[in-house]
């Protein structure tokens, strides 16, 4: 091995062209964690802003200057060949009388190439820069060039085996996919249970189960507790997706679903309703099955000024815009946004409308943002099973679910250790 300058085989390249507003040209975007250089659009001249540009050529190296702490960079592809790219891309020549420009491919998916980068970055937290003689200065272990090809070809070896478990991997995740999909499919079906109902033929129909909840809404109404809702369109038989056992019956969501409470957003230009002590969420809070934290806070000023609700622990959150299709229990007592609405299931059991909600495409219409008005989503069809057969369809799938989460812990585990191969194979070849 011998100590080798970046700068000794990496010499920068600035070809500068001035962009014509009836060219096209093809622009480039370099993605991080070192996954490649790929055409971000075709573009006419007339639409891009900075004329002066650079011209990039296959075979160059590219990083971006203020990304390549992230991995962000690459060889430039055939494809791009003749992109252009702004003064925050650098193009590089790599010298092939120093390095075979295969094993300098191969470093740059090293950590210590991406530590060499952050290493030469400096500035505040979120803008730091690339420095580029500090960059160029740092030495590197190399060995001579007519080893080099030695290395290559034991490092394909190793990494096409390596390809081969991450692409089974990739399937393994893909069909755990599957196979919860499926779990929760074959519940709302009544697959599940089918030999429970076998062993309690005598339980309540769901029919009954419907009407007393008709009554119990009913009653609220009158209480003043609740506000009457738009009657719901009877279900014609077209609209029915799959058979149901006959002890289950077809509703909606609003026949089944108590309230719905939704949430506003406390004005951004007065400062006395944030940095308050009530959470309060929006969709990008919307994570896994339970939302318990997020980082944003209000006062009760905002809580009263933004048209908002303090939705109790342990209801049902579910996004009416982006994100459709999502739901969550809440775990503390915490305020939403204008996206999300609270749902409150009060006569059947919360985690069966969790998982069978789970089951749906919601479907969104809109200009900007797609979204669902709640007349829709209310008119969602359910497939109602009798109350006691529900707590044993969330008994079978949690119990379904445990097992797909140990093949889950596995199948990261097997990932991981792919991860640390390739980074393992990556150091050796570099030692040695």
């Amino acid at each position: 091995m011998r100590k080798v300058r970046i700068g000794d085989f990496l010499h920068r390249v600035k070809e500068t062209i001035i962009i014509q507003d009836t060219e096209e040209y093809k622009r480039v975007t370099i993605k991080s964690k070192n996954q490649g250089i790929y055409l971000r659009n075709s573009a006419l001249g007339k639409d891009i802003g900075t004329k002066k540009q650079f011209i990039i050529s296959k075979g160059q190296f590219l990083l971006s200057k203020i990304d390549a702490r992230f991995g962000a960079f690459g060889i430039v592809p055939e494809n791009l060949d003749k992109a252009i790219i702004t003064g925050n891309f650098w193009a590089y020549e790599v010298d092939k009388n120093v390095i075979d420009i295969e094993l300098f491919n191969i470093f740059v998916s090293s950590k210590n190439f991406i530590e060499i980068c952050s290493q030469a970055s400096s500035g505040t937290t979120h803008r730091k820069y690339l420095d580029e003689k500090k960059f160029l200065n740092f030495e590197i272990d190399f060995p001579p060039l007519e080893e080099q090809k030695t290395i290559i070809k034991s490092y394909k070896k190793k990494n096409d085996c390596n390809i081969l478990i991450q692409s089974e991997i990739q399937t393994q995740q893909e069909l755990l996919k599957k196979l919860r999909q499926s779990i929760l499919q074959e519940a709302i079906e009544g697959k599940l249970t089918k030999e429970w109902r076998e062993k309690n033929p005598d339980v309540e129909q769901a029919s009954v189960l419907l009407e007393k909840i008709k009554q119990e809404k009913e009653q609220l109404i009158k209480e003043k507790k609740i506000k009457k809702q738009k009657p719901l369109p009877p279900i014609s038989e077209d609209e029915v997706p799959f058979e149901i056992p006959d002890s289950w019956v077809w509703c909606r969501l609003g026949d089944v679903i108590t309230n719905i409470k939704g949430g506003g957003t406390p004005s951004k230009h007065n400062p006395a309703y944030w940095n308050g002590n009530i959470p309060w969420a929006s969709v990008k809070d919307l994570k896994g099955n339970e939302l318990f934290k997020t980082k944003d806070y209000i006062t009760e000023n905002g809580l009263n000024n933004s048209s908002s609700n303090l939705i109790e622990k342990d209801n049902l959150i579910i996004s009416t815009r982006m994100g459709l299709g999502k739901i969550l229990f809440n775990k503390i007592n915490i305020a939403i946004n204008q996206d999300l609405k609270a749902l409150f299931i009060d006569f059947i059991n919360k985690k069966h409308f969790f998982y069978t909600y789970k089951t749906y495409s919601i479907l969104g219409r809109g200009t900007t943002v797609d979204g669902i008005r709640q007349e829709v989503l209310l008119g969602y069809l359910y497939p109602l099973p009798p109350l006691q057969e529900q707590k044993e369809i969330v008994k079978k799938i949690e119990n379904l679910f445990a097992i797909c989460d140990k093949l889950e812990i596995e199948i990261q585990s097997s990932k991981k250790s792919s991860e640390q191969l390739i980074q393992a194979v990556l150091k050796e070849a570099f030692e040695k």
